[in-house]
C-alpha cells in the first residue's frame, strides 16, 4: 500500500471521527483532517495554481520544505 492510499484511509478514518467527535476533539481532528486533504492533493497533484494555500504548498514543496517547523525553531539555544 503506497502513501497516498494510506491517506485516503486515514481520511475516511478521521470524517468518520468528526461526526462522532465531542466538542472537546473537534477542533484537533478537523486540523488532521484538513492536513492529510492538504497533503493528497499535493500527492495527487490537484493543488491549484490561483489558490493562495495551493502555492504555498507548491513553494515549499519545491524547496524542500515538508513539514510545517522552522529549523531556527527546533534547535536548542546554547549553553
Amino acid at each position: 500500500m503506497d502513501r497516498l492510499e494510506k491517506l485516503k484511509k486515514l481520511e475516511s478514518f478521521l470524517a468518520g471521527l468528526l461526526q462522532d467527535a465531542d466538542m472537546k476533539s473537534v477542533a484537533s481532528i478537523a486540523k488532521q483532517y484538513r492536513e492529510t486533504l492538504a497533503e493528497i492533493e499535493v500527492l495527487e497533484g490537484n493543488v491549484k495554481q490561483d489558490d493562495e494555500i495551493g502555492e504555498l504548498l507548491k513553494s515549499r514543496k519545491a524547496n524542500g520544505k515538508s513539514n510545517a517547523v522552522r529549523k531556527d525553531r527546533t534547535a536548542l539555544p546554547p549553553n
